[in-house]
Formats: C-alpha cells, sequence, structure tokens
C-alpha cells in the first residue's frame, strides 16, 4: 500500500512478521531539543512496515486492512470472511462478492448494509432475506424481487403479492438473464424506492443514540455505520463488537480508545488506546503505528509482543513510567508547528502531513470530496 517513491523500507507480510528481523533494533532516545512528531516522522522512516495490514490471512493476501479471511480477494476492512471478493467493510460473509458493510451474508452480490441475508442480490438495507433481488428497507422476506419497506413478506414484486405460481411465470417474463432486462428491472426498482417515505436513520436496537446505520448500541453519539455492539462513545465510525466508552475513532472490540483509526478486530481486544494507527490486542498505548500484542507503548512503530517502549526503545516499567509525563510536558512545551503554521501539542492526532499517503490515496475523497487543484 506504500508507494514506491515514498522513503520508506516495507517488508512483505511474511517477512515483517517472521522473527528474522527486531523493530526494536531501530529504536531511538528520545530527545528533548527537537518536537516529538519530528522525531516520530525520523523513526517512521527508519522501521520496516508492513506491505499490508492482513492478519492471519489464509489464500486472501490482497485484503488490507483484514484478519481471520480465507480465499478472500480485494477486500476491505474484512474480518472473518470465507470464499469473498470486492468487498468493503464485512464481517463473517461467505461466497459473496461486491457488498459494502456485511455481516453474516452469504451467496449475496450487489449490495449495501446487508446482514443476516443468503442469495440477496442488488439491494440495499435488508435484514435476514432468503433469494430476492433489488430489495430496500425490507425485513424477513423471502423470494421478493424490487419491494420496498416490506416485513415478513413472500412471493412479492414491486410490493404486490402473487401466488407461488404467478410469482415463479412473473420471473420467467423478466428474463432476468439478460442485461437489459435487468437494467430495466433496476430503474422501476430505483423509480419505487424514490416514492416510498424513508426513515430519518437506520436504528435497531438504539439506545438515546445518534447518527445512521447503528444496531445494538446505546449511548452512542453521533455514529455511524456500526454493525453491532457499542455503547457510551461519541464521534465513532464502523465497527462496533464490543467498542465502549470511547470517542473519535474507527474500529471494533475495544475500551476507553480515543482518537485511534484502525483499532482491534473481531475476537481481538484493545483497551486504553490514544492517538494511534492499526493497533490490535494492545493496551496501554499511545502515539503508535502498526502495533501488535503489546502494552505500554510511546510513539513505537511496528512492535510485536513488547511492553515499556518509547520510539522503539526498550525501557524498565519504571524508567518507562517516569520518562512518558516529561515527555508528554516536553509535547505542550516544544509543540510540532506544520508547514502551514499549525500547532500540534499533546492530545493531537498526528499531523496530516506525517502520512505516508496522499489524498487521492486514501477514502479521505470520499468524505471530504476536493477537486485535483484543491487537493
Amino acid at each position: 500500500m506504500y508507494g514506491a517513491d515514498l522513503p520508506y523500507t516495507v517488508y512483505d507480510q511474511k517477512h515483517w512478521w517472521s522473527d528474522d528481523w527486531d523493530p526494536l533494533q531501530y529504536g531511538q532516545t528520545y530527545d528533548f531539543e527537537r518536537p516529538f512528531f519530528e522525531q516520530f516522522r525520523i523513526l517512521m522512516r527508519r522501521v520496516p512496515l508492513v506491505a499490508l495490514a492482513n492478519v492471519n490471512a489464509v489464500n486472501s493476501e490482497w485484503c488490507n486492512p483484514a484478519a481471520d479471511n480465507k480465499n478472500t480477494y480485494l477486500s476491505f476492512g474484512a474480518t472473518k470472511n470465507e470464499n469473498v471478493n470486492y468487498s468493503n467493510r464485512i464481517a463473517s460473509c461467505r461466497d459473496s462478492f461486491d457488498l459494502y458493510l456485511g455481516d453474516k451474508n452469504e451467496l449475496c452480490s450487489d449490495s449495501l448494509f446487508l446482514k443476516g441475508c443468503s442469495r440477496v442480490h442488488f439491494s440495499m438495507y435488508a435484514r435476514n432475506c432468503l433469494d430476492s433481488l433489488f430489495l430496500f428497507d425490507c425485513n424477513n422476506c423471502t423470494n421478493c424481487i424490487s419491494c420496498v419497506g416490506l416485513r415478513s413478506k413472500q412471493f412479492h414484486i414491486f410490493n404486490e403479492p402473487y401466488t407461488k405460481e404467478e410469482y415463479v411465470k412473473k420471473i420467467e417474463e423478466f428474463k432476468l438473464g439478460s442485461r437489459s432486462a435487468l437494467q430495466n428491472l433496476q430503474d422501476k426498482f430505483f423509480a419505487l424506492v424514490g416514492k416510498y417515505p424513508h426513515r430519518y436513520a437506520h436504528m435497531i436496537n438504539a439506545v438515546r443514540s445518534t447518527g445512521d446505520n447503528l444496531e445494538n448500541v446505546k449511548n452512542a453519539i453521533a455514529c455511524f455505520d456500526i454493525i453491532s455492539g457499542m455503547e457510551n462513545s461519541k464521534y465513532c465510525v464502523w465497527g462496533g463488537y464490543g467498542w465502549k466508552d470511547s470517542y473519535d475513532g474507527l474500529g471494533c472490540n475495544g475500551e476507553l480508545m480515543y482518537e485511534l483509526i484502525d483499532g482491534g478486530s473481531v475476537g481481538r481486544v484493545c483497551s486504553n488506546a490514544y492517538f494511534s494507527i492499526a493497533v490490535t490486542d494492545i493496551i496501554d498505548v499511545q502515539y503508535s503505528y502498526s502495533a501488535r500484542g503489546s502494552n505500554n507503548l510511546f510513539g513505537c512503530i511496528g512492535l510485536r509482543s513488547k511492553s515499556y517502549c518509547i520510539l522503539n526503545k526498550q525501557y524498565t516499567k519504571e524508567e518507562y513510567e517516569k520518562l512518558v509525563p516529561r515527555i508528554i510536558e516536553h509535547m505542550n512545551s516544544m509543540p510540532y508547528v506544520d508547514s502551514k503554521g499549525r500547532i500540534y501539542k499533546y492530545g493531537e492526532f498526528f499531523p496530516p502531513e506525517l502520512s505516508p499517503f496522499s489524498y487521492n490515496e486514501t477514502i479521505a475523497q470520499e468524505y471530504f470530496p476536493l477537486s485535483k487543484e484543491e487537493a
């Protein structure tokens, strides 16, 4: 995921995860004469980075970030899937392709926001549906085509009921093997979607919560795309699965998280992680990148199963606990100032200019569209 022209050393996954190298060999002594973020940038250009953030992949090398996938290809934000291709933000799906934000689906394709569906295609916001095409906001439906807002229905077309025999005959008339016929059906479906009232937000079992696409959440404020399970959190997106007591983050299965990107995964817990990226199975970590199975890290990159490290240098517990407060004080007294004059003290996320990626190489363009000139 790193451009060949960038000043970083990048290892393939097999070598990066091996014992053939030690990230501690790149450790730096903290310099109180330079801003913290400047020192972190130097460390980032020295420590080898992993080509993809992909954990426990079985024939699923081209996924990122991902964990515990098998026979999965070009899928992103993917966890515990099998035989899934070209999908984004999916968990526990099988034998599917072209899904966005899906959970526990099988044999589905070309759909968004599905949960517990089987053999459902070209649909949005469908739950526990079976053998259907072109659904929008439908639950517990079977053998339905081009339907909107249905609950526990069977053999419906354009929201009209049919007998089983009439339904089968109508499908034959549609000639769905034809691309033009399928396109015609899709156009009529979208027209139908536009005619029906829409909920202001998609929420299921959301207690005292605001946002959209929320399920099984409590006290979740301004949160979005939470597949299942979040509590006492604010400004968080995507994931859930036990995420709680957190603020301004993206990930799942974590608690007491703040200013975090890609924290935790299903079955891998994170706790007390702040201002960090791509950290899993960690406790008490700050300003770190790509850490696994570690605790008590500050400003570290690529560490695995380590404790009490600062800028990838090993310390004793006593040394670490004395040095971290001094570094925090130093970050406030000598803040980092970026090229636009913006000031970054302790408590701020990494300055964007430290990112190894350009705007058009990231999904930032999905949330903040800019022209080439503006970027």
